[in-house]
């Protein structure tokens, strides 16, 4: 079994300040040994974790779609922020990856897609971020649950970490994969587990995203 954080960001993030070299570390010292690489609207820092980290990377990107974000995992090529959610679903799907919906329900997240956007999304999902470590208010985490088992799409965990001390604080215990089709098989054997992170980490967030406005080193 592997230890798999499936939503983790990085300083190719415009609102992340952490090099890959830091996740790694992290990942070595706690056993996380798999974890998706998921920037906002660009997969240049998981190509380059995936050359670098002894351990399984996906390469995925989160999507700022015209409706909220979208998760492609198993991705070979950029897709770009602003089309609509289905037309990103679509080339997620070109391109032989998964779609993955983070964060659902969170209303304290205005790129959080919303029931009206997930009903009309539903032919392209295959998973659903159950459990997300800066979902802060546990009924958003039951209705993330609730909606994956009402239409049996599968279930998955990530810490959103945007600081290297966040890394595995919410990952999947699965069997090991090699693709997207043998990913998708291994999570219906996962077992989710995972804590919410601290609300102090939003505020390294803002800090990151001002330090790259002002380009402070």
């Amino acid at each position: 079994m592997i230890k798999a954080d499936l939503h983790i960001h990085t300083v190719y993030s415009p609102d992340c300040n952490t090099p890959l070299a830091k996740i790694i570390e992290r990942c070595l010292k706690i056993g996380i040994n798999c974890v998706a690489i998921t920037d906002h609207n660009t997969i240049a820092g998981a190509l380059d974790m995936k050359r670098l980290a002894p351990f399984k990377v996906i390469v995925g990107e989160e999507i700022y779609t015209s409706t909220g974000e979208v998760i492609g995992y198993f991705l070979s090529e950029e897709i770009p922020k602003g089309l609509t959610a289905e037309e990103t679903a679509i080339r997620i799907k070109k391109q032989g990856g998964a779609v993955c919906i983070p964060h659902p329900f969170d209303r304290f997240r205005p790129s959080a897609l919303q029931r009206q956007s997930l009903e009309k999304l539903l032919p392209y999902i295959d998973i659903i971020e159950v459990f997300n470590s800066r979902i802060y208010l546990r009924r958003y985490i039951a209705m993330a649950e609730h909606f994956a088992q009402a239409h049996g799409l599968l279930s998955s965990a990530g810490s959103d970490a945007h600081t290297s001390s966040e890394v595995g604080n919410a990952y999947v215990e699965m069997p090991d994969f090699n693709d997207n089709d043998q990913f998708l098989a291994a999570l219906t054997q996962g077992k989710i587990v995972g804590r919410r992170s601290s609300l102090l980490f939003r505020l390294q967030n803002n800090w990151a995203k001002l330090r790259k406005v002002l380009k402070v080193q």
